[in-house]
C-alpha cells in the first residue's frame, strides 16, 4: 500500500491532489457536522421531502406541513460517519483502484466521491439553516 501511494505521488501528482482535496472535504464535513449536532435540542430536522406534504390552505391549520421531516439529534450522527467514510476508505479504495485497473479508474472515483462529499455537505447545510 505503501508502494502504491509512493507511485501516486511520484508520478500522478495531480490524482495525489485530488485525494488529498477529498481528505480536507472530509475533514471540513466532518467538524461542521460535529459542531451543527445540536445536541440540546430534543428534535431537529433530519430529511426534507415534498411528497405527501400540504400544499394548499392555511398554514396555521396545518403546522409542520412545511416538507421538514424531524427526528432525534442522534439521527444525525450520520454526516459525520459519511464523512468518515468517504475521506479514509474512499482514498483506500482509490488507492486499491490505481493498483489494479489503473489511474483513470482510480479518477472517475475520487471525482465521484468528491461529488457525494458535496451533495451531503449541501444538504446538511440546508438541514441546519432551516433547523
Amino acid at each position: 500500500m505503501k508502494e502504491t501511494i509512493g507511485d501516486i505521488y511520484k508520478n500522478h501528482r495531480k490524482l495525489f491532489i485530488a485525494m488529498v482535496v477529498l481528505l480536507g472535504l472530509s475533514l471540513l464535513l466532518l467538524i461542521f457536522s460535529l459542531f451543527n449536532l445540536k445536541i440540546s435540542n430534543t428534535t431537529v430536522h433530519v430529511g426534507y421531502s415534498d411528497i405527501g406534504s400540504y400544499q394548499g390552505g392555511d398554514f396555521d391549520e396545518n403546522r409542520g406541513s412545511s416538507g421538514y421531516i424531524s427526528g432525534r439529534w442522534v439521527d444525525m450522527i450520520a454526516f459525520p460517519i459519511l464523512a468518515v467514510i468517504i475521506g479514509v476508505m474512499h482514498n483506500l479504495i482509490a488507492v486499491r483502484l490505481y493498483k489494479r485497473r489503473g489511474e483513470a479508474s482510480a479518477w472517475v472515483f475520487i471525482v465521484i466521491s468528491i461529488l457525494v462529499l458535496v451533495a451531503a455537505a449541501s444538504v446538511l447545510l440546508r438541514l441546519t439553516q432551516e433547523g
